[in-house]
């Protein structure tokens, strides 16, 4: 497969039309329509449905867009940080969990672009799970985990700061109305709750007992999402702290107590050399979690 042909193919589904993709391309009609077709040739499979006005995609189809997308976004943050200049240039990519110690993360990206203005950092709010997946694709640089996470085969460091477990609920509601959540409190709730890996076990030892039962109503990877779920009182969302701002909305944040508190690190592939780019972004943070940057 050759990345100019699955740039065609992901255009192609992105613009759900081949005329516009091709113009977008800059080349024919034709010429998009006989790559696609030779693609699936090589591939031994249908990629894209027929006969619709707009561009539908088999399930094989749905997998190589996925895949595409990684392989291109690898291939263009390669290119870039090998042909740089003396002075450092490049993207870093960073995929970053949801977590009040990304302050650091955020003075590392200001100091950076002082030292590095040619370097480009590149955001991406994700969960732990697909961190470690693309992170093992080559697609990651970085990845900002909240712990428990599995660190084997990483390098690491632990960003400064902690946040506490609780849960975000209408302020009206029975949880509400508490000054801490106790875990007997959670009995017979409904809990929307966190896909990362180790969240569910966290809570579980949390709450000391297989006594206190309650219901998942639903999961989230990210919080935004989640809290319009408690706005619309499908459940309480268990979550981290100085995420979401509650203030002059109907939700509160309330605590668990006994206290559930966790850090963050920041980890990046132990058997890949880094870019330069990738380098300089680590100096940064090292000097931002340096012991006296917070004397």
């Amino acid at each position: 497969m050759e990345l100019r042909v699955l740039r065609y193919f992901v255009t192609v589904v992105a613009e759900r039309n081949i005329s516009k993709a091709a113009v977008r391309l800059h080349v024919s009609q034709p010429t998009v329509s006989r790559q696609l077709q030779d693609l699936e040739e090589e591939l031994g499979v249908q990629l894209l449905k027929r006969g619709s006005r707009a561009i539908e995609l088999t399930p094989a189809g749905e997998y190589l867009v996925h895949q595409a997308r990684q392989m291109l976004a690898l291939a263009d943050k390669t290119r870039e940080n090998i042909h740089q200049s003396q002075e450092i240039s490049g993207r870093v990519l960073i995929g970053a969990a949801e977590a009040p110690m990304m302050r650091t993360v955020a003075r590392a990206i200001h100091h950076l672009n002082q030292i590095a203005p040619k370097v480009q950092v590149q955001l991406i709010s994700t969960d732990a799970n697909d961190v470690h997946e693309r992170m093992q694709a080559g697609v990651f640089d970085f990845g900002v985990v909240m712990e428990p996470t599995d660190k084997a085969g990483y390098q690491f460091t632990q960003l400064p700061g902690t946040t506490r477990w609780g849960v975000l609920v209408p302020r009206q509601s029975d949880l509400g109305q508490k000054q801490l959540i106790h875990p007997a409190d959670l009995q017979g709730q409904r809990l929307i709750v966190s896909q990362q890996y180790g969240a569910a076990a966290l809570i579980k030892d949390w709450l000391g007992t297989s006594a206190i039962q309650y219901t998942v109503a639903a999961t989230y990877n990210l919080l935004y999402n989640a809290s319009l779920l408690a706005t619309a009182e499908v459940g309480s969302v268990v979550c981290l702290d100085g995420i979401i701002n509650t203030a002059g909305t109907d939700l509160i944040f309330v605590p668990f107590d006994p206290s559930l508190t966790v850090h963050a690190s920041l980890i990046w592939p132990g058997d890949m050399p880094l870019s330069p780019a990738a380098t300089a972004f680590l100096q940064a943070i090292r000097q931002q979690t340096a012991p006296d940057t917070f004397a």
